[in-house]
């Protein structure tokens, strides 16, 4: 299979041999191992970057160091090398040489899990954001640059609402019902969120950016932690896209309308590592059931923040 595209990498999917022949390669560089643990799974980081070493401990839960990994990410830098992401489905073992975006490193972390438990436990992920109003879960999936997080945290700021995550998430369908799962200890934001909502601003004093402009916080300290939950029952998907041509900023879609924007976007996950036909197939399955189990809207971002923010609060979730 040729490499899974994306806007800003490549995967390249790598036999086991050759896997093996990198860590006998690079195995002497690892200065830094750290286990976290994504939904149960045990994703292992061994790096020799301290940075990233640093901010892995702060995003996830910690795994015992007496559990086996189930999956494994080699995070390095080699100047004889250029950006490479590289990974072997056998193993669930990623190479990332030279990614200097801790952002991606979180997401194929997260990936990895996804892999595992998508195969292995009939768990599927979702790079969306999950929130509970009052009781009812409520996700909102978009491709990257169409206002899930600003929107994610908008709704934050109102009473009733707590958040489940601002990412990624993990489901599990049980009968006519789907439960969305957290996937991270903190989140990891931008900075002009406050410049949106003033809220933050405490929150972004405190926070230690990096040279994308992204912190990982505990959002614990603005909201409260009643305002964090492990898990809601999702009852409604808020799509979002951004289209300046078309003039609608809410509408309620079909089920199958919602299933073929999810296919038309790559399923809104730009970090997924495997993207042959089989997976293809499972995600499909798996949207599909999704959508018929929630309501699913449309909202355009296209529309000015107040706008579209006031289609999601009022028009989806009846908020006044």
């Amino acid at each position: 299979m040729n490499g899974a595209s994306t806007s800003r990498y490549e995967v390249r999917l790598i036999p086991i041999e050759e896997k093996d022949r990198l860590m006998e390669e690079y195995g002497g560089r690892i200065l830094y191992e750290a286990k976290a643990d994504i939904y149960g799974c045990c994703i292992k980081l061994l790096t020799d970057v301290r940075y990233v070493k640093e901010r892995w401990e702060e995003s996830f839960y910690p795994m015992s160091a007496n559990v086996r990994s189930h999956g494994r990410l080699v995070v390095l830098d080699d100047e004889d090398r250029g950006l490479e992401v590289l990974y072997n489905p056998l193993s669930n073992t990623a190479f990332l040489f030279n990614v200097d975006y801790y952002g991606w490193v979180k997401s194929l972390a997260l990936s990895v899990a996804g892999d595992i438990l998508e195969d292995n436990h009939g768990i599927s992920s979702v790079h969306g954001a999950c929130v509970d109003v009052d009781g009812r879960g409520v996700c909102l999936i978009a491709p990257p640059g169409t206002g899930k997080t600003t929107h994610t945290y908008g709704l934050l700021r109102l009473k009733g609402i707590r958040v489940v995550s601002d990412d990624w998430f993990f489901v599990r369908l049980m009968g006519d019902e789907a439960l969305a799962f957290a996937s991270e200890k903190n989140f990891y934001v931008q900075a002009d969120i406050a410049d949106i909502w003033g809220e933050y601003q405490k929150l972004m004093e405190k926070a230690e950016f990096d040279s994308k402009g992204r912190a990982v916080v505990n959002v614990r300290w603005v909201v409260g932690k009643g305002k964090l939950l492990p898990m809601a029952t999702l009852k409604k998907a808020v799509l979002l896209k951004r289209d300046p041509e078309d003039q609608e900023v809410l509408r309620r879609l079909t089920p199958g309308e919602a299933l073929r924007y999810m296919e038309s976007t790559g399923f809104c996950n730009p970090h997924l590592l495997v993207r042959d036909e089989r997976k293809t197939e499972a995600r499909r399955r798996f949207f599909k059931d999704l959508f018929n189990a929630v309501e699913a809207f449309m909202v355009n971002t296209a529309a000015p923040i107040p706008e579209s923010h006031r289609a999601i609060k009022e028009g989806v979730l009846g908020l006044n």
